[in-house]
């Protein structure tokens, strides 16, 4: 693990799993769960490995190919992202229609570019916020609009969700809560 305890701490919370259950099943005090997460002490190879085994995902492609479709068609302006990269996953029917450029040429593709500057500060925000350690997994505010006339965001209410995908990843499901 780069940074082992800081990818620790996100398996973990990744898994709903609390430092004392973890510690419990390997061994170990809640305590020094908490010390490995946050730097304070190594942990073994063997430690690390027993980890990785424990909190590794169940890589199980027909669980995001399910919510794929349950983005692609919902009623509501939404779209699915990489919460790391901001690649674009899957876009529901009403989100792909306000769009003014092929929807296909925008999958894989970060969507951070076409971010409004009320976007970017509520990104900028979320480390502060514990959203990348698992504490804090739903976030609402108001966006202006981008002027970007291929890919238009119009002033509204933004709710952003961190979704767990197969492969360990995780998502985020961008909604717009105010029609624009």
């Amino acid at each position: 693990m780069n940074d082992p305890g800081r990818a620790l701490r996100r398996m973990r919370a990744l898994r709903g799993m609390k430092q004392s259950h973890l510690a419990e099943l390997l061994g170990v005090t809640q305590s020094t769960v908490s010390r490995w997460e946050r730097g304070a002490l190594a942990m073994s190879t063997s430690q690390e490995a027993a980890a990785r085994r424990l909190l590794r995902s169940d890589c199980d492609p027909a669980r995001d190919a399910a919510l794929k479709r349950l983005v692609e068609n919902s009623t509501l302006p939404v779209h699915l992202i990489c919460d790391r990269t901001h690649r674009l996953l899957a876009a529901s029917q009403e989100r792909r229609a306000a769009w003014r450029t092929d929807p296909g040429s925008l999958f894989g593709r970060s969507m951070l570019v076409y971010a409004s500057s009320e976007i970017l500060a509520a990104e900028a925000r979320l480390e502060a916020l514990g959203w990348h350690d698992g504490a804090l997994s739903r976030l609402a505010f108001d966006t202006g609009a981008n002027d970007d006339p291929s890919v238009p965001i119009r002033p509204g209410r933004v709710l952003w969700e961190r979704i767990a995908l197969a492969d360990g990843t995780t998502g985020r499901l961008v909604t717009t809560l105010t029609p624009p």
